[in-house]
């Protein structure tokens, strides 16, 4: 440890052969590390919500959980890979070490939209990845959810719904292949 930081390292992506979205988080919090899974802290609402939305919900083992998300066209992983962070406060995260989601989006072009879970996930976005992607996959729309970590509270479960569901129109609809991707992803 480095004046209270910890070096994390997080998981290889779930991804399917053919995902329509990404959904980007920051770095596998240290409950996440020690469960050995994505999203691994009992009180993180993400299973919770993709339970809701495709049946990939906590009460199924992990491996099906992912299975599902690939079989329903959603790709999960973080924007780095390596990072010193004091305990699993996203906001001390320093030494970044990005994943390679440019040759993700170069490899999967089913790839529609980018779903951001949180604030810090798009901020590391912003600054390691999208000075790296091609020309085609700069085209890809990049949305902004509101964070399912324990520590974002302040947004009521019902608000998270609501905003989690934008994700169904991307895999269902072709809402993700007419609109042109803005510079910056619209706040949730």
């Amino acid at each position: 440890m480095d004046g209270g930081r910890e070096r994390y390292r997080g998981f290889p992506p779930i991804l399917g052969p053919r995902p329509r979205i990404l959904i980007l988080g920051s770095l596998p919090s240290r409950a996440s590390i020690e469960a050995g899974m994505y999203y691994g802290h009992p009180r993180n609402l993400f299973w919770t919500l993709m339970g809701e939305l495709v049946g990939a919900g906590p009460d199924l083992p992990y491996e099906k959980r992912a299975r599902i998300l690939e079989a329903r066209g959603i790709a999960l992983w973080d924007v780095a890979r390596l990072a010193s962070r004091k305990a699993s406060a996203d906001a001390s995260m320093r030494d970044v070490v990005p994943n390679g989601i440019p040759r993700l989006c170069r490899e999967r072009r089913s790839l529609r939209t980018i779903f951001f879970n949180g604030a810090k996930a798009e901020e590391l976005f912003e600054r390691f990845v999208r000075p790296r992607l091609d020309a085609e996959s700069l085209r890809l729309p990049g949305i902004r959810l509101p964070s399912t970590s324990p520590a974002n509270a302040s947004i009521p479960l019902d608000a998270k719904r609501r905003a989690w569901r934008r994700i169904l129109d991307h895999l269902d609809g072709d809402a993700s292949r007419t609109t042109k991707a803005p510079r910056r992803s619209p706040r949730a």
